[in-house]
């Protein structure tokens, strides 16, 4: 042990080990998918904090650790942004400093029972609060929140409907500072062992308790993915391979039929032959067709990423402009100031145009939907937005053909479990190349991935529901929470520094002199 600690005596061996402490979670998101893993896979990275020598050491675990976690939750970011995407993980990772140092202010030494029932709250409130403010989508967006990873557990799901995949998030830190304390702390068994007892308890309660979606019928919605298409007018090719695969929908009775994001590359308005051919399939298959425009307006300046609904008469009027971009992949932010990445990997030539407004589009047979283009899934705002505005079915059009060999595709179409579990929505999760997903209003997968090597049209046959859950009813609750305990925190150390001052002796006056530097003398 004593070797062990000399050689974490290197601070650049302390922080390549806290690096790679804080990617560890990566396993736990799709493509492995060990979302039991989730609930360990930080307890490398606490020990490593609690045993910092110093506060400023702490602070610099956290920040290696964040960087760590990033780089390997975007990875596959590297063809893209090459070196930029080492800058970007650094500066992001600098949110995980202040929660080092709070990490080694409850847990080093041996706390007492007091303070580690207080670590148990304190530190999954300040992680929160980190994937609150990285949430924003000028910071990448709340891509690899931890309660993602648990997409696939039902009792999970079932608390996501109570509190978003915030309340999940909080769950898996808490489960993970509990267990470090039970590692490396004996003095905090009783507490540790309440908690994770007092959360097992919790999540039972919530699986019997939390209202359950009311399925009120069906609905069949075809999805198409024309796979690779590449080289020489590709985007042509691409339409003629969707109109293609589109055409064996013919007798299925569905009700929309789904192209992925960018599946049409020109404006229908400067094409009315595509348009024309697109409306043909909709008389063909008796559905409206959401196709994803990916082109100059001709209505307006510049490049919109927008949903258009067409039906057998041609497009009608339904549309929706993509209102958040991906950074650096879809824009650039502050390009006078980044454009250089353009030089070091393949960001965004041309900076697209934001929508304004979410749009719920009527595409007939009396179904409503909600659509949302790509990086947009992983906002669970936005999901709730459409629920609340009358949605029947959350329709995401997406595509992820440049990480087309990475964990991405998968872990992309896992998002969609999360948001129709938070909403008590079905969500369809289309794309270009794959993985296009199904799930029901539960967040239950319905049917089979398309994965990344299929072209191909898909039929899902889709539980809708009714009724609102808890989370679209009463919205990130558990970040005003988290914001409230360290708010509280805040307020007590501020007491406690105040009161400290007070109590401290004044300090003793110093001696009087005289004109010739001597001491006074006083009395006789």
């Amino acid at each position: 042990m004593r070797t062990f600690d000399r050689w974490l005596a290197s601070p650049w061996r302390r922080s390549v080990l806290a690096a790679f402490s804080g990617a560890l979670f990566v396993f736990a998101f799709p493509a492995p998918s060990l979302w039991w893993f989730a609930y360990v896979a930080l307890v490398p990275w606490i020990l490593l904090v609690r045993s910092a020598p110093t506060g400023r050491r702490a602070a610099y675990d956290g920040w290696f650790g964040g960087l760590g976690f990033m780089l390997a939750v975007f990875h596959w970011l590297f063809p893209n942004l090459n070196v930029f995407t080492v800058v970007l993980a650094a500066l992001l990772g600098l949110l995980w400093a202040p929660w080092g140092r709070l990490v080694r202010r409850f847990l080093a030494g041996a706390p007492s029972p007091g303070r580690s029932a207080a670590a148990l709250v304190v530190l999954p409130s300040a992680w929160l609060v980190i994937e609150l403010v990285r949430s924003w989508q000028g910071l990448g967006g709340p891509w690899g929140m931890l309660g993602s990873s648990q997409w696939q557990v039902a009792p999970a799901l079932r608390l996501a409907s109570v509190g978003g995949v915030w309340l999940l998030s909080f769950l898996v830190v808490a489960v993970n500072v509990a267990v470090a304390l039970l590692v490396a702390v004996r003095a905090s068994w009783v507490p540790a062992t309440a908690w994770l007892a007092a959360t097992a308890v919790a999540t039972s309660a919530v699986w019997l308790w939390a209202p359950r979606p009311d399925v009120d019928g069906h609905v069949r919605i075809a999805v198409v993915q024309p796979g690779i298409v590449a080289g020489n007018e590709s985007g042509q090719r691409r339409f003629d391979r969707e109109e293609q695969l589109t055409r064996h929908l013919v007798g299925h009775h569905v009700d929309l039929v789904v192209w992925g994001e960018s599946s049409v590359g020109f404006d229908l308005s400067r094409r009315p032959d595509l348009a024309r051919r697109i409306a043909a399939l909709s008389r063909a298959t008796g559905a409206d067709v959401l196709v994803n425009v990916d082109a100059r307006r001709a209505d307006r300046p510049g490049i919109y990423k927008s949903a258009i609904l067409v039906g057998p008469n041609g497009p009608t009027g339904a549309r929706y402009d993509k209102m958040r971009l991906v950074p650096f992949g879809e824009y650039i932010p502050a390009r006078p100031l980044l454009g250089w990445a353009t030089s070091v990997g393949r960001a965004a030539s041309v900076d697209r145009r934001r929508g304004t407004e979410q749009v719920v589009m009527d595409v007939g047979h009396g179904l409503r939907i909600g659509p949302m283009i790509c990086f947009e899934t992983a906002f669970p705002d936005m999901s709730r937005n459409l629920a609340r505005d009358g949605a029947e079915v959350l329709v995401a059009q997406s595509s992820t053909s440049t990480f087309q060999n990475s964990w991405a595709p998968e872990q992309h179409a896992s998002l969609a479990a999360l948001r129709a579990a938070e909403t008590g929505r079905p969500m369809m999760h289309a794309t270009l190349t794959g993985v296009s997903a199904a799930y029901g209003p539960s967040g239950q997968r319905v049917g089979s991935w398309l994965g990344t090597d299929a072209s191909t049209a898909r039929v899902y046959d889709v539980p809708t529901a009714h009724g609102a859950t808890l989370y679209v009813r009463f919205g990130d609750w558990p970040t005003h929470a988290a914001l409230l305990v360290l708010g509280v925190l805040g307020a007590t150390e501020g007491l406690r520094a105040l009161r400290r001052r007070r109590s401290a002796p004044a300090p003793s006056a110093p001696p009087v002199r005289t004109v010739r530097g001597s001491p006074a003398r006083h009395g006789r």
